[in-house]
């Protein structure tokens, strides 16, 4: 049976336009032309003993995350050195609201231009609002 965290994280994932989950590594994985977020359940070797997600991230907004909230960012393994960031997802600091901006950021990073473009169109180009504006809540 999914966790609560997982059961939310799909329904964040899965409502971006093409998204689909695929099992890799064990784990849950969310792509729409290549993966932007992956699963690590506490049991898998991935997971380290804590429930996340790694999210496909610019290396500038990994360091920006992990220095303001190093408790709740990591870097994770394989991934970490191209920009990913690990968000830790098993403690009442995970921020959902912050992690859906994260997740829709990491799809824009993966989708075709094409589709980007027609979702642009029909919802509007990504707007930055006040609160993406502000840095990690600690």
């Amino acid at each position: 049976m999914a966790s609560r965290a997982l059961t939310r994280l799909r329904k964040l994932c899965l409502a971006l336009p093409e998204a689909r989950e695929v099992e890799a590594w064990g784990e849950p994985t969310f792509r729409v032309k290549t993966i932007f977020a992956m699963y690590a359940g506490p049991s898998n070797h991935h997971g380290a003993g804590r429930e996340s997600v790694w999210v496909k991230a610019n290396k500038t907004n990994q360091a920006l995350m992990l220095a303001a909230a190093p408790d709740r960012f990591f870097v994770p393994p394989y991934v970490g050195p191209f920009g990913w960031i690990g968000i830790h997802l098993d403690s009442a600091k995970t921020d959902w609201d912050e992690l859906e901006e994260l997740i829709r950021d990491a799809w824009r990073m993966s989708v075709p231009k094409k589709l980007l473009a027609a979702h642009d169109a029909a919802v509007g180009p990504a707007t930055v609002s006040p609160k993406s504006r502000r840095s990690p809540r600690h």
